[in-house]
């Protein structure tokens, strides 16, 4: 009897920095909230499908649109900075620049750069700005909202120091 090779499973890079870009806890109250009363001012006292329908059919929409905002994620590994779904390797970061209310508010206002990748938080006052180095990528930054700008920074430019 032979053994087939194993097939070799590459664990996940350990992140250096992780955070969850979570929405705040009242948020779980008022979205059903709203969904509800909404549901209710279209029920109104109807009979049949208008009495059960905008509850079935809000409610778990309202729920469902505040889980796919919640799981946003900010991760730092050795070799590259994710967030959510995207990746950017750590040797096309020229420099970071942590920001607070006020320099977000400026660097996602009116002057913003219309090709910078945005993933941006109104709840979450800090970010960073990810200016880059790749001739070959039109994208000049990328803002990120954070809770710890200052780390989040350090974290990207540790690999280079």
């Amino acid at each position: 009897m032979t053994a087939e090779p194993s097939a070799r499973t590459t664990a996940p890079a350990r992140p250096v920095y992780a955070e969850r870009l979570r929405i705040p806890w009242f948020a779980w109250v008022a979205g059903p909230a709203v969904a509800a009363l909404l549901a209710a001012e279209i029920w109104l006292g109807g009979t049949g499908l208008r009495a059960w329908v905008p509850f079935a059919v809000l409610l778990p929409v309202s729920l469902l649109l505040l889980w796919r905002t919640d799981r946003i994620r900010v991760a730092v590994t050795a070799t590259e900075f994710q967030v959510d779904d995207a990746r950017l390797p750590l040797d096309v970061i020229a420099d970071v620049v942590p920001l607070d209310a006020d320099g977000k508010r400026e660097v996602l206002g009116v002057g913003s750069h219309p090709l910078a990748f945005v993933v941006q938080r109104p709840w979450i006052k800090g970010a960073v700005q990810v200016l880059l180095d790749d001739p070959a990528d039109p994208t000049p930054f990328w803002v990120v909202s954070t809770r710890h700008p200052v780390e989040l920074a350090t974290a990207l430019l540790r690999p280079r120091s």
